[in-house]
């Protein structure tokens, strides 16, 4: 599969973010020939989380209010417990996920990152997996949890490619190429 041409946005906190879930997906997209852009609230970095522990220093590409779906081919959300938490209270980024769901571009959503989905408001209807933790707020936002490695949902504007964690991060890569491609 090809990403030549194609730029992917990754959205991502400040801090807090799985780093895992930010660098495998990225190697992934990058390997396959496409150009991922970290996106922000804040301009110059962030701090990844190796779960508890301070991770790795990404810089920022662009800040959330100053880019638009249209400059991108795909949308990544990486999970982690803060990252979301702080995504999900910023209006900039929770209008940019629900643009890029609406505009039918593909989705790719990791772990606790469907807490951003659900402030979107755009899991309606749709079927999706997530970070154990969180399915219960996936369901009282009215979609059908699963619990499966990946899933990928096309009952609405555009795929929506769900996972559950790190474990699952090969499985998620490939179904998200996949539809960046498609």
């Amino acid at each position: 599969m090809s990403l030549n041409g194609k730029t992917i946005a990754f959205l991502a906190a400040p801090e807090g973010t799985e780093e895992v879930e930010l660098t495998e997906p990225w190697r992934a997209v990058r390997d396959a020939g496409g150009t991922p852009k970290l996106i922000s609230t804040e301009p110059g970095q962030i701090t990844a989380f190796r779960h508890l522990d301070k991770g790795d220093s990404f810089p920022v590409d662009a800040v959330v209010g100053e880019v638009s779906v249209e400059d991108f081919d795909g949308l990544v959300l990486p999970g982690g417990v803060a990252n979301p938490d702080h995504l999900r209270t910023r209006p900039e980024a929770v209008r940019f996920v629900r643009e890029f769901v609406e505009s039918g571009k593909p989705v790719a959503s990791i772990c606790h990152a469907a807490w951003t989905l659900i402030e979107a408001d755009v899991v309606r209807g749709r079927t999706v997996t997530s970070w154990p933790s969180v399915q219960t707020d996936l369901r009282n936002a009215g979609a059908t949890w699963v619990d499966e490695e990946v899933v990928v949902d096309e009952n609405g504007p555009g795929r929506l490619i769900t996972s559950r964690g790190p474990d699952d991060l090969k499985a998620f890569c490939e179904a998200t190429i996949d539809a960046l491609a498609g």
